[in-house]
Order: structure tokens, then sequence, then C-alpha cells
């Protein structure tokens, strides 16, 4: 008993900052999934996060060694628990609160205001344990190095098991705001095991009070609950309905964009102008070979492979949809058939298509840019070299890209790459609004041969498709537009698809 007893004695201030220091850092995990619904993920959400965790266990770590100077003993540790406690506990109910009172403020401010209204004072308190775990554990000024190191050590250590656990493990087997209350509940408990907080009467009985207040609170608001239909380790799935021209369509978002507008007992149905110039060009495919193999990168709410497969019953359908969520919800609230004849592989694309043999496919449908949200790799030289391969002679690649047509720097520099690799390259939209600078979804096509409008709007008439979308932007406005000196090839070692589209994304919110 007394060796059980010297070996707890011995572990418990590893086993403090250890657990301690994972908390931390799977709170700053789950903080990009929380924020995820209300501003999306992004380069800035993240440097947002990164920085205010950081600045709070900064600030923490000094304020922790002036309270454990002045306060060295175990009830302090107790108190500084319960208080991670309580302040983790309260980020649930002010995620939407915070959202509210920020959302009159510029989207950059607004990201870093929300950031730090959630998650600095966590951090900040969680920072103060290991300075005050490191005092009540020296003994001997002889071997301060070894003590520290040690604990450094050990907590660093915790740090990378609550990053690892978090993402590989928790959020999509228990979802953040469960992760969050884990959290709490972790604390409060070490607060009581290890801290000695019953002592502090006062601070016990108002972090109690306070505690209670944020759980009934978050109770009778819905905070416990969040607006996902499923969250995954890439988005929270959300999906709602909606009235639109008499009918009924499911809206499924990604986290805060909106991906894909469904009718279930329509796959005809398509709402946005991109998806009917994929159709015009899937048509127009089909014609030459009703058996066409398509692939398409990115499935969402699978429009348009459910329109290919209702129109061409005969085609080969394929999906690279790297959240296997979205396809469970596109099942389940979508219309997608469990027994669907469309093959989904539930990886990245990119990673997908080093396995298929070259020449597989007459049509590949890019439809993984959702919004100002673009998975960079999917857009390099190197990936259209891929995509090149893959395709049979005549086969076709179409995209869609979200930007402004003459200031906007994405679709020239997207544009610009794919020349690099097809030797033609087309831009197109549902309309001849060409001068136009507003914000719009526009579709790149590559291909080894010419295409025209002619013969892709004949074909579609010919398919029963009279009502034919496309238009292809004039020849002569094509070649001035796109021998812009400033677009930028993107390629895997230089891809700034971030600053590009910022502009975009400061409007969009």
């Amino acid at each position: 008993m007394n060796i059980l007893m010297s070996v707890t004695t011995t572990l418990r201030p590893y086993l403090i900052v250890f657990t301690a220091s994972a908390c931390g850092l799977i709170i700053e995990i789950v903080a990009g999934r929380i924020l995820a619904p209300t501003i999306g993920v992004s380069l800035y959400t993240w440097t947002s996060i990164i920085g205010i965790v950081l600045a709070g266990i900064s600030i923490g770590a000094y304020l922790g060694g002036r309270v454990a100077d002045r306060f060295p003993s175990s009830t302090t540790l107790g108190v500084i628990l319960l208080a991670g406690g309580v302040a983790s506990m309260s980020i649930l109910p002010l995620v939407d609160l915070a959202s509210d009172a920020f959302r009159p403020v510029p989207l950059l401010p607004r990201i870093v205001l929300l950031t730090a209204a959630l998650f600095f004072l966590p951090s900040l308190i969680l920072g103060m344990v290991t300075p005050v775990v490191i005092k009540l554990n020296l003994r001997d000024l002889a071997h301060t190095g070894n003590v520290v190191g040690k604990i450094y050590a050990v907590s660093t250590a915790g740090s990378i098991f609550g990053t690892f656990i978090t993402g590989f493990v928790l959020i999509q087997l228990l979802g953040t705001r469960s992760v969050v209350m884990i959290v709490s509940f972790v604390l409060i408990g070490m607060a009581f095991a290890f801290g000695s907080v019953w002592r502090a009467k006062l601070a016990g009985l108002a972090m109690g009070g306070a505690f209670a207040g944020v759980v009934v609170y978050s109770v009778v608001s819905g905070a416990l609950e969040g607006p996902c239909v499923s969250e995954s380790n890439y988005f929270c799935i959300k999906v709602r309905a909606r009235d639109i021209d008499g009918r009924e369509v499911r809206v499924l978002s990604l986290d805060a964009l909106v991906h894909s507008y469904v009718d279930v007992d329509d796959p005809m149905y398509l709402k946005y102008s991109y998806e009917k110039v994929f159709a015009d060009i899937a048509t127009f495919v089909g014609a030459r070979n009703p058996a066409m193999n398509v692939l398409f990168i990115g499935g969402g709410g699978y429009t348009m492979p459910r329109f290919l497969e209702v129109t061409y019953p005969e085609s080969s359908l394929e999906v690279a949809e790297i959240d296997p969520e979205v396809t469970l919800v596109a099942a389940d609230y979508l219309g997608l058939s469990r027994r669907t004849r469309i093959v989904t592989h539930n990886q990245d694309a990119r990673t997908l298509m080093q396995d298929i043999a070259p020449e597989t496919y007459d049509l590949i449908i890019g439809d993984a840019f959702n919004d100002v949200s673009v998975p960079y790799h999917l857009a390099t030289l190197e990936f259209d070299e891929a995509v090149l391969d893959l395709l049979t002679p005549d086969g076709i690649y179409a995209v869609n890209i979200v930007d402004r047509m003459h200031s906007g720097r994405f679709l020239r520099a997207f544009e610009a790459t794919m020349k690099r690799v097809f030797p033609y390259v087309y831009v197109l939209r549902d309309n001849d609004l060409w001068t136009s600078d507003e914000r719009y979804t526009f579709v790149v096509i590559g291909s080894r041969t010419p295409l025209s409008h002619p013969s892709i709007a004949t074909t579609n008439l010919l398919e029963g498709r009279p009502l034919t979308v496309l238009r292809f932007m004039p020849s002569g406005s094509f070649r001035s537009w796109s021998a812009a000196e400033d677009a930028v090839v993107l390629t895997d070692d230089f891809v700034p698809v971030d600053g590009m589209l910022a502009p975009l994304f400061f409007e969009s919110r």
C-alpha cells in the first residue's frame, strides 16, 4: 500500500499537467469545428485560433507563475482546474451569443473577436496549471532543471495526445459539444481529486454556482445541441427544407456554405446555373457515348450524379467524395438510393486518381470548389496533368469556379494553369454578361479537341434538351482576357488560393 501511495504521489503532477495540456489542445482543435458553421474554415480562421490560444497559454503561464509564488498550495491548483472546467463549459452557450453580438463587425476583426471571446479565457486558465504544478513539486533547487524539464516534457506530450485523439477520434465519434463537455467534467474532476478545492469554500461555491448557471442556460437555450445533422472530421453537415418555386427542396450546407439544393423526388431538378452548364456538357458527351464513364470530384448533394443516373442509365458513374458522412447524409436525406449504381470512393480525389488506368473517363466533373472554400491541391498544374492522363482522347474536364470575371485573380490563374496542360480551354457561364465583374460561378473546361457552342447546343436539342444554357466566352474577348500578364500558374509548390479569394471571402459573410 505504501509503495502504491508513493507511486501515485510521484505520478500525480505529471498526470495533472498531461491531462490539462491535453484538454487545452482538445479545445484548440475543437475551436475550428465550433466556428465553422458561423464563419467557415479558412486560413484566417485557423490563424486566429492558433494566435488566440497561444496568447492565452502565454499569458496564463505568466499569471500562473505569479499566483504560484503568492499562493503555493494544492488548493490554488484546485481552484485553477475548477475555473478551467467552468470556462470550458461556457464556450457552448457563448457561441450563439458572441456570434450575434459580433455579426455587424467586418469579417476579419469578427473572426478574431469571436475566437477571443470563446477560447481566450479557457486557454489562459489552462496555461496557469503547469507553473503551479512546478512550484508545488520543487523540493531542491539543485534539481530545478530536471523537475521543470520533465514536467514540461510531459505537458508537451499531453498536448500532442490531445491533438491526435481529437482530430482522429473524438470529433467524429462524439461531436464537438460532447467533447467540450467531457473536457469540462475532466477538469472539474481533477480539481476535486487533486486540488483540495473543498478548502476554498468561497471560490468553490462561486464557481459551482457559475457552472450550474452555465449548464442550466445551455440546456434551456439548446446550446448543448449543435446545428449539425452530422458532424464529421471535415464538416458540420446541415440539411434543411425550403420551398422553392412551389416544390420542397432540401438544402445541404457544409460548414457555413450552402453546397446543394436537392429535390428528393426529382433527380432532374437543377438549381444552380453551373449545374445546368454541367448538364449541357454531360449531355453532349453522353450523346456520343451513352455508356460513358464519368468521374465526379466531390459528391456533396449528389445532384449531378443522380441526374446522369436517370438520363444515361448505361453510364458508369463514380464519385470521389472525401467525407463518408457526406455520402451517408445524401443517402439519408437527399434521395441517394441505397441501391444506386453510383460508385462512391470515400477518399481524396488526387489519391484515388493515382490508382486509375489512363484514358478511363469520357468526362471528369470537378465540383469540390465550394464557394470560396477551395482544396488547393485540386487546382494545380500537377493535378491537371493527372486529370488529362485519365481522359479519353475526346474526353472533357469541367470544373466550377467562383470569382469575379475581371478583377478576380483565381479564375485567371486557374485558366492559365489549365492552358499549360490542355490544348483547348474555355470559360463558360449561363448568360452573355461577359463585361460584368460581379461575383459569379463560372465553368472552366479543358479538352484535347476543340469545342463550340453550336455543336453542344445542337447535340442537346437532338437529345431532347432544347433549352441549352451554356455560353462560351467570345473568342476575341477570351484572347484579350486570358493574355493578362499577371496570371499566376498554380503549382504544388505555389498555390496562393486563400490570398486570391480573400476579397470574396471578406464580402461573403
